[in-house]
């Protein structure tokens, strides 16, 4: 049966609406779909563009406030050993580490030219008793001969006087023997006080040279049951640093361990290369676990009321505009302040003015971060 074209025509004009109705439902939910996803995408950028920080708020340090400073360990007592006399070594007794009580023997030394001049010194006093003795003889034979009018008065005196200067000889004499004496009596080198041997720069025939400019200390003595520690303190803090006051001191190899020592001396002036002043506390040793010449941190008691705001060491900003820290207001918002440095207590800052107890204080704010910047306040790190 033939078809009518007309039909035909129709048919085809209606699939080719249906097409492109589902053509343009199709691109419209396209565009639609991506306009979501754009938005989505823009929302999510905007979020992450806005910086997460934490804030601490402000707090007031209590009346003793703490200053944690480096020391420097030193022996309570310290003596550096040299010769008196010159020679060579004869023998050592004590090693680096021994104990040693006071005059006991470290070193003797061998000294021939010391030993030539003291038998010199003696043969100079026994000719000069001798001299002596003669003219005594003479000068009382005189004496008894001017009775009798045998001689002048003027040779008694001149025997006298020559009695008087051979006895004066004989006591230059005996001063220079006991000074040789003395001498020798240095070529046995003992400890000044108990202690320990820190250090042994001489061995056996090594050259002694006399005195403590010409050459190395023989040995080194040091009393290490107590020790003294020096701590320099800014100026800022040396009116308040309190001679009988009380530290803490720990030690790299011991960094659990404290000990507690005394601030019992200053030097009440200030170092114009440092600008600060020389304390010197001491602490207990008897165990010697401390060792002279270390390193040791000490966390020192401030005794100062301050009615000053803290707040964490990190939360300052340090830029061309000065000094300042971040905060955070209600809209959420970064306000910068201008503040002053009262104390600086290392981990925490105490302020003198700039902030307000209520003021919620960014800890490590983010870099280039300005005046009515949008942050969002991390809850977790939030310190209420």
């Amino acid at each position: 049966m033939p078809t009518d074209p007309a039909v035909s025509r129709r048919k085809l004009g209606a699939a080719g609406i249906i097409l492109a109705l589902i053509a343009t439902t199709v691109a419209v939910l396209g565009v639609t779909s991506r306009a979501a996803e754009t938005t989505r995408l823009q929302e999510r950028a905007n979020a992450q563009a806005v910086p997460t920080v934490s804030v601490a708020i402000p707090g007031r340090p209590g009346s003793a406030a703490t200053l944690e400073l480096p020391g420097r360990l030193e022996a309570y007592s310290r003596a550096s050993i040299y010769a008196r006399v010159s020679g060579y070594l004869k023998a050592w007794h004590a090693d680096i580490g021994t104990r040693v009580t006071a005059g006991q023997l470290l070193a003797e030394i061998e000294t021939p030219d010391l030993d030539q001049q003291l038998l010199q010194a003696r043969a100079d006093l026994a000719s000069a008793q001798a001299a002596a003795a003669l003219a005594g003889t003479t000068a009382k034979r005189w004496q008894a001969m001017l009775s009798s009018d045998s001689v002048s008065r003027q040779e008694v005196e001149e025997k006298v006087g020559d009695f008087t200067a051979k006895q004066s000889m004989v006591n230059a004499s005996q001063a220079n023997l006991d000074r040789f004496q003395a001498m020798k009596g240095f070529t046995r080198i003992v400890a000044p006080f108990d202690g320990v041997i820190t250090a042994r720069n001489t061995d056996l025939g090594a050259l002694i040279n006399a005195g403590g400019g010409a050459g190395p200390e023989l040995f080194a003595v040091s009393d290490t049951r107590r020790l003294r520690v020096y701590v320099s303190v800014p100026q800022r803090y040396a009116s308040i640093v309190k001679v009988g006051a009380k530290a803490t001191l720990t030690v790299p190899e011991q960094p659990d361990q404290t000990r507690t020592a005394t601030i019992k001396s200053s030097s009440r002036a200030v170092n114009t290369a440092t600008g600060s002043m020389l304390i010197q506390l001491t602490v207990d040793n008897a165990s010697g676990d401390l060792l002279p010449g270390g390193f040791t941190s000490v966390n020192m008691e401030l005794q100062q009321k301050s009615g000053g705001l803290t707040i964490p060491a990190g939360a300052l900003i340090f830029d061309k505009s000065g000094l300042r820290v971040a905060t955070v207001g209600a809209d959420e918002k970064v306000l910068l302040k201008k503040v002053s440095i009262a104390r600086d207590m290392g981990q925490s800052i105490e302020l003198a003015s700039g902030i307000e107890a209520t003021d919620r204080v960014i800890d490590s704010p983010p870099d280039g971060i300005a005046n009515g910047d949008l942050v969002r306040i991390a809850k977790t790190d939030a310190k209420k």
